[in-house]
């Protein structure tokens, strides 16, 4: 049962093999294009810890882009604006930066608890 469910979930969420994610994508895509924004710029350091420390672990450049392309959606939204067109038609929005140091950090959290460590956020120097 486990795995009919599991295979159902793997479909339900595959754009190359559901017509409604792949509209989803698409719709997502659009979105993000007018602003300029990537997919990863919507995960929030401030909600989870993990995404925190893999925002810390990344070069200063990855992190600065980022901060960037924030800003510039912020200001685009307040105005009512969206980027030109001509910008919109280069930006990835699906091109990650942020999956591999997450999946880094979760193996490194998952580890810590199974060998008893305190995490890395609650540990203080004696």
């Amino acid at each position: 049962m486990s795995s009919m469910l599991s295979a159902f979930s793997q479909w339900f969420v595959n754009p190359r093999r559901n017509p409604l994610a792949r509209i989803h994508m698409q719709t997502v895509s659009s979105r993000l294009r007018k602003y300029g924004l990537r997919y990863d710029d919507l995960y929030d350091p401030k909600h989870d810890l993990d995404i925190k420390e893999a925002l810390e672990r990344l070069p200063r450049e990855v992190v600065d882009a980022r901060n960037q392309r924030l800003k510039r959606a912020m200001d685009l939204s307040m105005k009512h604006q969206y980027l030109p067109e001509d910008f919109q038609a280069v930006q990835t929005p699906f091109r990650g930066y942020l999956s591999d140091m997450m999946d880094l950090v979760k193996k490194e959290r998952l580890e810590r608890e199974e060998l008893g460590a305190l995490p890395l956020h609650q540990r203080t120097l004696p």
